[in-house]
């Protein structure tokens, strides 16, 4: 027999609704269909565009599309403009003006995910295989909360890092190793475990909205054991691009499995439904090895996750209960960006190690602009990089030479996902002696002598 819904076994185990549990109203709703979609036809003259509220359709769909963060006249420039990219992937095709812009970039997003790190040396720590995959599955969950944020973080100019240290005893580092297609790749690690990424993005562009689907390949080595982790998680679908308040939701199954043992977590992403129902509740199973389910997993991922060990029917064990595993840390409230405070640590030197690269995210003068609040300069230097990436380019192809990455290495593997092919990347463990002569050296760095940004393999670029 296939094991019950997950969400609705916890909700008859549990004597109340607290603590992120799902309430039996949400689970009810959230059978009547998707969030209130409407086609605005002959809004200032542009037919079929679709307007989605998440809210559940208290507004009508003309009313929605009023609102957002675009300046009336910027918006319909960019619908006009926009329309010959629907069904595109709009990855890299695209140049967006600053204002929809977060003042951090896709790398430093990539080691947002860290936060909850010890969930993971959690994972480690524990000698219960299915205990593991609870602590590991969290850890994923928890950086949810962090991606519905709805502005767009820069994309990195090729060769650009991220760092970060003093957090957790994690060494991470992160760097854009193609530029197109976009490619990152990231690595981190502590006693614990290490964790490595290769990640490509694709899109498709849908008008108002646009699905993103994570091309990518993230693999998680708990180090006591040697136990490898592969993640692949749920395409994301971003509403409401130019009419209406933007929105983010993730819908679909995350899978993580461990390699070495072949057991597995399954959890779904429940899509919003009327009136917001099902919207960040996530529910599913840890199963071994034979697919037989060992412990069920209930939780919101914007708010907390928890576990109950079951039985081969999907049912409760007598005399367990549901434990809570992770919960968000406080917030900021009303902060600009939506920012948490880890994310606003990252963005800060207080994460940086000493004799930080010149290349790193943090030091882009766009982004430090942005930070600030001065939008116009933001979107000068913006361009700058970008004209100066373009001259390098030609200067390496004039010269026949190809961009080597400095931290990673591109393999021979390509590696199936659901989205498509993959090539991989894989750290060199150069980064690591980097920092260990740093560390080692009796140099001793001058207060506030942060190096000029740059990600440049060819000095004296002029951009044409």
């Amino acid at each position: 027999m296939a094991p019950k819904d997950p969400k609705q076994v916890a909700a008859a185990a549990s004597s109340g609704g607290g603590g992120g549990f799902f309430a039996s109203i949400a689970s009810s709703l959230s059978n009547f269909g998707t969030a209130m979609s409407k086609s605005v036809n002959g809004l200032m003259g542009y037919e079929g565009l679709e307007v989605i509220n998440p809210e559940g359709g208290t507004e009508d769909a003309e009313e929605e599309a009023k609102k957002g963060r675009w300046k009336e006249e910027d918006r319909d420039s960019y619908w006009k403009m926009m329309q010959k990219y629907v069904g595109s992937d709009i990855t890299s095709m695209v140049t967006l003006p600053v204002i929809i812009f977060e003042p951090m970039t896709m790398l430093q997003r990539m080691a947002e995910l860290m936060e909850y790190s010890h969930l993971l040396d959690m994972a480690d720590k524990t000698e219960d295989p299915y205990m593991r995959l609870v602590y590991a599955s969290s850890f994923f969950i928890s950086v949810y909360y962090a991606y519905q944020r709805t502005w767009k973080p820069f994309n990195p100019i090729l060769g650009e890092t991220y760092e970060m240290a003093n957090h957790g005893g994690i060494s991470f580092i992160a760097e854009q190793v193609s530029h197109h297609p976009p490619m990152s790749a990231g690595h981190a690690e502590n006693e614990h475990f290490t964790y490595d990424l290769t990640s490509k993005l694709k899109t498709k562009f849908l008008g108002n909205s646009v699905d993103v689907y994570p091309l990518g390949r993230t693999r998680v080595t708990l180090k006591r054991d040697g136990v490898v982790l592969d993640l692949v998680p749920p395409p994301t679908k971003v509403s409401n691009l130019i009419f209406g308040r933007t929105w983010i939701d993730s819908q679909g199954e995350m899978i993580l499995t461990n390699l070495t043992t072949g057991d597995k977590v399954v959890l779904n992403f429940e899509p919003c439904g009327w009136f917001g129902a099902g919207r960040y509740e996530v529910d599913g199973y840890v199963y071994n090895s034979a697919d037989e389910p060992k412990i069920l997993m209930t939780g919101k991922w914007n708010e907390a996750m928890n576990y109950q060990v079951c039985d081969s029917e999907g049912d409760p064990l007598p005399g367990t209960e549901l434990k809570e595993v992770w919960r968000i840390a406080d917030v900021p409230k009303k902060d600009k960006f939506q920012y948490t405070y880890f994310a606003h640590k990252i963005n800060s030197f207080d994460t940086a190690p000493s004799k930080l690269l010149a290349s790193d995210s943090r030091l882009r003068p766009d982004r430090m602009a942005l930070e600030k609040g001065d939008l116009s300069t933001s979107g000068y230097e913006k361009s700058s990089l970008e004209e100066r990436q373009r001259a390098e380019k030609r200067n390496r192809e004039a010269k026949g030479h190809k961009f080597t990455p400095r931290w990673f290495d591109l393999t021979d593997e390509v590696t199936p996902t659901p989205w498509g092919e993959l090539e991989v990347y894989q750290y060199n463990g150069k980064y690591s002696e980097h920092r260990a002569a740093i560390d080692s050296s009796e140099c001793i760095e001058e207060p506030d002598s942060r190096p000029e940004f740059n990600p440049w393999q060819y000095d004296n670029l002029v951009a044409e």
